[in-house]
């Protein structure tokens, strides 16, 4: 399941006419490297929630027999075949209004159902062999419960992230005792921050739904935020966290989006002799802004 109703204010104006999502890291849209990370975890249906203005997303995924046709006409059949590649069959379900994570998700549920589900934040573009969501559905097996993907966080930004308290059970592994969404730094009870990636069990949806009226009571302020569904689940099951094992780019600020591009551009061989060069010579003073 692919969270994707956001309208992606903090990229304005390059977001006004599309999608945050469909943003390219080099040559590929942000969210195409999650999909990819599914598919290579052996995940065959993927859900997309989406909002307004969101028509691009399935457009990429969509085959596109003239642009196929045209580049093999061309003796382009690398690119074909590349092109090809991306065209998915996808299900989609339209989040009527922006009022959290744990909403989307609950938007989710009646193609879900009762199975066992990935969500992943396009944002959180995780470069990771094995892949991120791999790892977790290891762990998952492993354990028989709901997975949380952590990071370790500096504490002076720990605020900006839900955050767990946790005791071992074994490297890298964890299971969760409380969550808390976005804590001050000085009350944060660990390090270890939730990112974008969960591996969840169907019984998270009544959590949510409680959670969801809740906040329409007023019990609750806010969203309907999916850290808070599962510290209702947790009040009835065990639920544990994964450390990755990987590099993260939180590509949902500038910053961190142009490091992002930086970084897989450099990975690629036909790009990372001439940008590395490009970029010593920017950091060295004798190419650009002055």
């Amino acid at each position: 399941m692919f969270p994707a109703a956001g309208l992606g204010t903090r990229f304005l104006p390059a977001t006004k006419a599309q999608p945050k999502e469909m943003l390219p890291l080099v040559d590929k849209p942000i969210i195409q490297y999650g999909i990819e990370e599914a598919a290579a975890a052996g995940i065959e249906d993927i859900v997309i929630v989406t909002g307004r203005g969101k028509n691009a997303i399935e457009d990429h995924f969509d085959v596109s027999v003239e642009l196929e046709t045209f580049l093999e006409a061309r003796g382009k059949q690398d690119q074909a075949a590349e092109i090809r590649s991306i065209s998915r069959s996808l299900a989609y379900v339209r989040q009527g209004e922006p009022l959290g994570l744990g909403h989307a998700v609950l938007t989710a549920r009646p193609l879900v159902g009762d199975n066992a589900f990935a969500v992943i934040l396009a944002d959180d573009v995780i470069d990771a062999t094995p892949g991120a969501l791999a790892q977790m559905i290891e762990v998952f097996n492993e354990v028989d419960g709901p997975v949380l993907l952590v990071e370790r966080v500096p504490r002076e930004q720990i605020s900006g992230y839900g955050v767990i308290a946790y005791e071992p059970v074994r490297e890298g592994v964890y299971r969760v005792t409380d969550l808390v969404e976005k804590p001050k730094p000085e009350d944060a009870p660990s390090e270890l921050a939730i990112i974008g990636r969960y591996v969840l069990t169907p019984d998270i949806f009544d959590a949510l739904v409680e959670e969801a009226a809740a906040v329409r009571s007023g019990k609750v302020q806010g969203e309907i935020q999916l850290t808070n569904g599962l510290r209702r689940l947790l009040a009835r099951r065990n639920v544990y966290a994964c450390e990755i094992e990987g590099v993260r780019h939180d590509t949902g600020n500038k910053l961190g989006f142009l490091k992002a591009v930086v970084y897989f551009a450099l990975k690629r061989p036909d790009l990372a002799g001439p940008l590395r060069a490009y970029l010593e010579a920017v950091v060295g003073g004798k190419e650009g802004p002055r």
